[in-house]
């Protein structure tokens, strides 16, 4: 703690129950490799989005990166949001300015790279599980590809699908499915999403936005089928590093 307490220049991911994050190690050991000793990261492990001005007044800090729950609820705290993040509606990242604080989103570059490379002619529709702000990120990336989607939620509205209305002909019409739940988050790893698995074939991609564990049962589910599988690990790492490019960009 000491050796926190006297870095210059701290960094942060801002969520709830984030003790398996990535953010924290990775970045802590991107500070060793490049010795930045100044430099430290930390987990903001918050119950309520209302604590984040407080938590701002006790540190002084240099970049955040934010997770679930808080990637929409943050934006009011914001000075000002940047092109992609204000379409998308979602915030991941944020950079402290002279002029206040700057929200980015990158888990849409992060996607849209580790995506791209697997993705074949014939996917050309999507469903996206869930309506979370994990998933406004990824709708706008499908958009920018030109790739249709549907949403899938438990919650029935106008426009949307429902787990129990998926069967075979719309699994079979979506070859690719994106899942922007928690569900298969370690340590609930038998979790996944209801969707009628017998369907899916060797065409499907599965790609899955939790990365721990590295397969869930959702991409296992899949790769008994013979799925194509990603889980979101690149995803991380590309989103990571373009939040340290914005960081230290003036």
């Amino acid at each position: 703690m000491e050796k926190t307490e006297k870095s210059e220049k701290r960094y942060g991911l801002l969520g709830k129950n984030i003790s398996y994050s990535f953010s924290q190690g990775y970045f802590t050991q991107k500070f060793k490799d490049l010795g930045l000793r100044d430099h430290s990261y930390q987990n903001l492990d918050i119950r309520d989005i209302q604590e984040f001005p407080q938590l701002l007044s006790e540190t002084n800090f240099k970049g955040l990166n934010v997770t679930i729950p808080y990637k929409e609820q943050v934006i009011p705290f914001l000075a000002e949001l940047d092109s992609v993040a204000s379409e998308i509606g979602a915030v991941n990242t944020i950079k402290f300015t002279e002029k206040g604080l700057i929200g980015f989103n990158t888990d849409a570059f992060g996607f849209q790279k580790s995506l791209e490379p697997l993705l074949g002619p014939h996917h050309t529709k999507a469903l996206v599980l869930g309506t979370g702000g994990a998933s406004k990120a990824i709708v706008y990336v499908l958009d920018q590809l030109d790739i249709s989607y549907s949403y899938v939620s438990r919650t029935p509205q106008k426009g949307w699908l429902t787990y129990d209305q998926l069967d075979g002909k719309i699994i079979n019409a979506h070859l690719l499915i994106i899942n922007c739940t928690p569900l298969g988050t370690y340590p609930n790893i038998d979790q996944r999403p209801d969707i009628p698995y017998q369907f899916i074939t060797e065409k499907h991609l599965l790609f899955d936005l939790v990365y721990n564990p590295a397969k869930t049962t959702f991409l296992q589910l899949g790769e008994e089928q013979s799925s194509k599988i990603s889980n979101g690990l690149k995803m991380l790492e590309l989103q990571a590093e373009k939040a340290w490019e914005i960081w230290n960009t003036r």
